[in-house]
């Protein structure tokens, strides 16, 4: 798998993004690509490089307490928090301190905070960052969940999304489709990979892939 990699270039960041075509499976679909993150999310200067990208939206107009980090985003989440709290500029977060906290995930999939994170939640403008969004069924669990909770939802982020917005905000993302633009994603039950015999190469999440 990994002699097929192919390598995008970021519109908006000083990132490359390693992509291995193929047939895989997310939670909520099919795809023809997995998209390597790791480093994007775990390397420091790399984490920082795309906290840069995503802090543009918003610097100057959007109030935010709460990152809530989803797959594993919690690195480049702290680089956005303190991006987004640095001085030097106009911004309604200057100054403040910002909560970065990731949501449990029960045995029914379904997203939930315990009662010590439920404060960092309730009456407080919340941003949602993600690894990539495929369909925005994770976005609604999340938006659910901090809904729930007593949260305001302020905006999405991600490193990929092949979505530009969901409900009433747009999708805030350093990858889009434009980048890659032989990007597929299909339902399980439309996908043509399936339909020809196929065999899936691996299952894929926001954390990475495991073989099949």
């Amino acid at each position: 798998m990994e002699r097929r990699k192919i390598t995008f270039r970021s519109k908006t960041c000083n990132l490359n993004l390693s992509v291995y075509p193929g047939h895989y499976s997310t939670r909520n679909s099919h795809v023809n690509y997995f998209l390597d993150m790791t480093t994007i999310k775990v390397r420091q200067s790399n984490a920082e490089e795309a906290a840069s990208g995503l802090v543009q939206l918003y610097k100057h107009n959007t109030i935010v307490d709460t990152i809530v980090c989803l797959d594993g985003t919690e690195v480049i989440g702290a680089f956005l928090a303190e991006k987004l709290t640095e001085q030097g500029f106009f911004s309604y977060n200057q100054h403040k301190s910002i909560y970065i906290v990731t949501p449990e995930i029960d045995a029914d999939g379904q997203f939930f905070f315990r009662k010590n994170i439920q404060p960092m939640i309730q009456d407080r403008n919340v941003i949602i960052l993600m690894a990539s969004i495929t369909t925005g069924i994770t976005i609604n669990k999340s938006w659910e969940c901090i809904e729930f909770y007593g949260g305001k939802l302020q905006g999405i982020s991600s490193i990929f999304s092949a979505i530009s917005e969901y409900g009433n905000l747009p999708v805030n993302s350093l990858f889009t489709t434009a980048d890659i633009p032989t990007y597929h994603t299909y339902k399980k039950s439309e996908c043509p990979y399936c339909k020809s015999g196929q065999k899936l190469d691996a299952l894929v999440n926001g954390f990475g892939y495991s073989l099949l």
